[in-house]
């Protein structure tokens, strides 16, 4: 796996942590393909990426750490990382292990998809 999809990763995950929606959109492409992990479903494109984690962020605080970075074998990124959300009281509502695998094109994040958790 390449050095620039390591920083790409690491850059995506730090600006969703600060709740930089315009950061983390930089890093993707125009027509991303992105999980709606909190209400089911998915949401493509930029703006509404932005409207459903806007929506998010005013009822619950995620937090995601990647712990590590796989490439596999049909190129996308295997992203394992240790979710942890909170409601505005604090109470944790998950707190698990889960696989984030993204789909890097021409050096932006075209989609990634949620697998499992424990």
């Amino acid at each position: 796996m390449s050095e620039s999809y390591s920083n790409l990763i690491t850059q995506a995950y730090d600006a969703f942590n600060s709740r930089d929606i315009n950061g983390a959109l930089q890093l993707m492409h125009q027509d991303v393909h992105w999980p709606n992990g909190w209400e089911g479903g998915y949401v493509e494109g930029h703006e509404a990426v932005r409207e459903y984690w806007t929506r998010q962020w005013k009822e619950i605080e995620p937090f995601v750490n990647p712990l590590s970075i796989q490439e596999r074998s049909d190129g996308r990124l295997d992203v394992e990382v240790k979710q942890v959300a909170k409601d505005k009281q604090g109470n944790t509502l998950f707190d698990g292990i889960i696989h984030h695998v993204f789909l890097v094109t021409d050096g932006l994040i075209s989609s990634m998809e949620i697998e499992g958790g424990r």
